[in-house]
């Protein structure tokens, strides 16, 4: 398969399917290096530093240790997740970028009260407010071009179609490791000695806010396990129009 250029590819849906289709035959460590030496403008990575984050983290690292790593503290992160944040930092030598809200938690409530107690519009205003403003700010203060992602498939069925690479907001997009399953995690994270979040022994599958975020237990599916099961995206990969600022 002769791959069409970068150029060809952010303006023809054709030409970025038929990435895809390639991209979806090579090995997760490829795509992120051939990302890392064929998509333009500076690369960034993201993390929740979540239950499964220490895959993403090596795997880019591995590649260019300084890549910057984005972290989004909401004010509201379990203490088990600053503490995880700081020893992945150390162990990885990680050029952290903490990026957060322009208002503080207190400020916030006594402003607006617990909005993420208030249904959908509640927990799409906190989002919002909290992870997808900061987000943007960090993506256009670090002038990123490529933004890289540990999205999979198989977290949630919001997440079931994503592409390898896509293009969102003029910029690139992409998730090395879209097609992994549970499984797949586990075992990098085995040979690479690569610990779980701390709070994965005590059930929690995807963790986000202390607030928003319950262990799994019979009854409920990994989805449920956030925001009250009323939704499962807070916006920074997702796009959420049923609030405003």
């Amino acid at each position: 398969m002769t791959l069409p250029p970068i150029d060809e590819a952010a303006r023809s849906p054709q030409a970025l399917t038929e990435l895809n289709d390639w991209l979806g035959q090579q090995r997760a460590e490829d795509r992120l290096e051939w990302a890392m030496a064929e998509l333009p403008g500076s690369h960034a990575l993201s993390s929740s530093f979540g239950a499964q984050a220490a895959v993403s983290l090596h795997m880019a690292t591995r590649l260019q240790a300084d890549i910057p790593v984005i972290v989004i503290d909401t004010g509201y992160l379990f203490p088990e997740t600053y503490r995880f944040i700081d020893e992945m930092t150390a162990r990885l030598s990680l050029n952290l970028r903490v990026y957060r809200p322009q208002i503080g938690i207190a400020w916030m409530e006594a402003r607006m009260g617990r909005i993420w107690e208030e249904g959908v519009d509640g927990i799409t205003r906190y989002n919002r407010l909290r992870k997808v403003e900061p987000m943007q700010r960090a993506l256009h203060e670090l002038r990123v071009g490529t933004w890289i992602a540990g999205l999979r498939r198989s977290q949630s069925r919001s997440r079931a179609g994503i592409d390898v690479l896509e293009r969102k907001d003029g910029r690139w997009k992409l998730h090395p490791i879209a097609d992994w399953s549970d499984r797949d995690v586990g075992q990098y994270l085995g040979r690479h000695d690569l610990p779980y979040h701390p709070l994965w022994d005590q059930g929690y599958v995807s963790i986000g806010d202390v607030h928003t975020t319950r262990p799994l237990s019979e009854g409920l599916s990994e989805e449920d396990t956030r925001f009250f099961g009323l939704k499962r995206e807070c916006g920074l990969h997702f796009d959420d129009s049923l609030a405003s600022l």
